[in-house]
């Protein structure tokens, strides 16, 4: 017996606030390129670098959005949700590299300090940090509800304190000629960035292994799954999630169905999940005692009882 419901896909406002963060970004892209080549400047060279990862994940976030709307099919029962943590993880693991590339330059630079053209660099950081708070502002709504929109959100937002590190930099570099100050900006922002990559990558990687999904108490799913009237036992419990913010849920539960009835049950269960944890997805099996795999999962079978309160224990 079980319950489920549909695969609801980003909303259309998510795809329509990555386009145009990604023509923003991909349009001035292009023109800190060549100011970081022309004025000499690692920090600016720095804020392209991660201008690029931008407009890349933002072209990757927005291909995810499309690529999941397709049905499933034979192949992929469960569609192509799962390709928005994937495009998630590419882009964390983007960041890496880019802040490693950035620390080994930062490096070479401070050896031997090369002249930075100061006021042309404070022009292309001060429009970067204006390109920035738009984009930002954009992504902004989406951010909390898919990985896939942090991990654009959070590329952006490192820009953005990349584009106020560099205009910091020169203006320093200005008032005191201090050239080493532009790699020191370009090691902060590489620094900065690492952790909360490292974040991302974390909470995709969990995705991908099916684990809990963040905000979920099991040990509270089982005790309210306890509390159900008739409900003796449980096992296989299991809580993962498809994409970011799609928790599912599947169960096997040991009731005494003496006088109950199975669609009564099953509301009651589907009741809890969605009011006390926020699951809807959910597929529940309804036993009168535990089934063959939860004995051929348990090392000690003869261990799986009823207690004297009427309680089925599985060792695991």
């Amino acid at each position: 017996m079980s319950s489920g419901h549909d695969h609801a896909l980003p909303g259309a406002s998510n795809e329509r606030s990555l386009r145009w963060a990604l023509l923003f970004t991909g349009g001035f892209l292009l023109a800190e390129v060549v100011g970081g080549v022309v004025l000499n400047s690692l920090a600016l060279i720095s804020d392209a670098a991660h201008m690029f990862t931008d407009a890349a994940a933002l072209a990757i976030a927005l291909a995810a959005i499309r690529i999941a709307r397709r049905p499933a099919d034979d192949r992929r029962t469960f569609g192509y949700h799962r390709f928005e943590i994937l495009a998630a993880a590419f882009n964390a693991l983007l960041l890496f590299g880019v802040a490693i590339y950035i620390l080994y330059e930062a490096w070479q630079r401070w050896q031997a300090p090369a002249e930075v053209q100061t006021t042309g660099v404070m022009v292309v950081a001060a429009i970067g940090l204006l390109v920035n708070l738009v984009s930002m502002q954009l992504l902004r709504g989406g951010k909390d509800s898919s990985l896939n929109v942090k991990g654009a959100y959070l590329e952006v937002w490192s820009d953005l304190l990349g584009s106020l590190g560099v205009l910091v930099g020169a203006l320093v570099i200005r008032l005191t000629g201090w050239n080493w100050v532009d790699p020191l900006i370009a090691v902060a922002i590489g620094l900065w960035v690492l952790p909360r990559t490292w974040i991302l990558l974390r909470d995709t990687v969990n995705v991908l292994l099916e684990g809990v999904p963040e905000g979920v108490d099991v040990a509270a799913i089982r005790q309210s799954l306890l509390a159900v009237e008739g409900v003796v036992g449980l096992h296989d419990l299991h809580v993962w999630a498809l994409t970011s913010g799609k928790p599912s849920l599947s169960v096997h539960l040991v009731h005494r169905m003496e006088r109950a009835d199975a669609g009564a049950v099953l509301h009651a269960i589907r009741k809890v999940l969605v009011e006390r944890h926020g699951i809807t997805h959910t597929t529940v099996q309804i036993e009168t005692e535990p089934c063959a795999q939860a004995l051929a999962d348990s090392e000690d079978p003869s261990a799986i009882h009823a207690s004297a309160a009427g309680e089925v224990h599985t060792p695991r």
